[in-house]
């Protein structure tokens, strides 16, 4: 069931963007994303290049001995995105259907579910390295950055960095068997029974995964590359604008974005969060919030490109699923 809570950040969300293209000059707006035109399809296509570093990031923290295919990573990893960025159920709803899929790929519940909760924990720390570059990057040679912009965005990475630290340690304090215990009060021990068991399991191998030290580390090299990555999609959609960026400001604006766009996991597809980011930032390197929304709204048009087709091959990969159980079912009562 979808929260009530997430639908009102979703609205307040849609709300703020409007206000913004309002506020930026709404005819401004919609001449540069005429202007970007059909470069919207090279520019929504580049995505798959991160993509495919997320992919193969994720893949790499399962056991050599059990890892599905490479091409059913990526693929997997294209629902995740589609399901965390077009629905209403905040940033973390994709990577549950993702340790489902790779479940049904053939690897162990507990495996899958460990592996998700790693590659989140991957991706958060990259990311704030990511960040942390773009901050460095501003204070360098940021033109319109102040000291205390500087010093309110590294206090902002420094805080991210400390929960990070807080949310590891946790994972190594058998997370689930406390969330278990947690349960334990709140509903009838018959409710929980044969949870504690999987609890452990999955405990167990968040440590392990964790342990192989050399694919952690490839892991999190492969995803800073995939954050790397994605400065290209901001350099050519503003080259396609006809307002070529540098790479170094590139770099500033899809970082930083990227994270408020992350802090703002709670909110469905971080709507509102990425283009006020975006126009907030976009004015540090010089660009106008015009300019700064158009690359946002590319951003969105490649969501929904890339993330229908998405939802659509999960609902077909669970219809199939769905259609196939029933017939089991009738087999066995005929």
């Amino acid at each position: 069931m979808i929260s009530t809570s997430l639908v009102f950040a979703a609205l307040l969300g849609f709300l703020l963007v409007v206000f913004l293209v309002v506020h930026s000059g709404a005819a401004d707006v919609a001449s540069a994303m005429l202007a970007l035109g059909w470069w919207l399809i090279p520019i929504t296509l580049f995505h798959i290049i991160p993509l495919y570093f997320d992919a193969v990031s994720w893949r790499e923290l399962f056991p050599p001995a059990n890892r599905p295919r490479q091409s059913s990573f990526l693929w997997m990893r294209w629902i995740r995105e589609s399901v965390s960025t077009l629905l209403p159920v905040a940033g973390v709803g994709g990577d549950v259907v993702g340790a489902r899929l790779a479940h049904q790929r053939g690897v162990s519940g507990a495996q899958a579910t460990a592996s998700m909760v790693v590659d989140v924990t991957v991706g958060a720390a990259t990311q704030m390295v990511f960040v942390l570059a773009g901050v460095a990057l501003l204070t360098t040679v940021g033109a319109h950055a102040t000291a205390a912009t500087a010093w309110a965005l590294l206090a902002g990475v420094v805080a991210f960095a400390a929960a990070i630290g807080i949310f590891i340690r946790i994972q190594h304090m058998s997370m689930f068997g406390m969330l278990i215990g947690w349960a334990h009060r709140l509903a009838p021990a018959s409710w929980m029974s044969g949870f504690a068991g999987r609890a452990e399991a999955i405990d167990e191998a968040v440590v392990t995964t964790y342990g192989r030290r050399a694919a952690l580390s490839s892991s999190s090299l492969l995803r800073l590359i995939g954050w790397v990555t994605g400065v290209g999609e901001v350099w050519l959609t503003m080259w396609a604008l006809g307002k070529p960026l540098s790479l170094t400001d590139s770099f500033i604006l899809e970082s930083l974005s990227a994270g408020v766009r992350g802090a703002a996991f709670m909110v469905p597809g971080a709507l509102g969060a990425q283009e006020g980011g975006l126009v907030l930032f976009g004015a540090l390197v010089g660009i106008p919030a015009d300019l700064a929304l158009a690359i946002s709204l590319a951003k969105r048009v490649r969501e929904l490109a890339l993330g229908l087709p998405g939802l659509g091959a999960w609902q077909w990969v669970e219809g199939r699923r769905l259609l196939a159980r029933r017939a089991d079912k009738a087999s066995s009562t005929s």
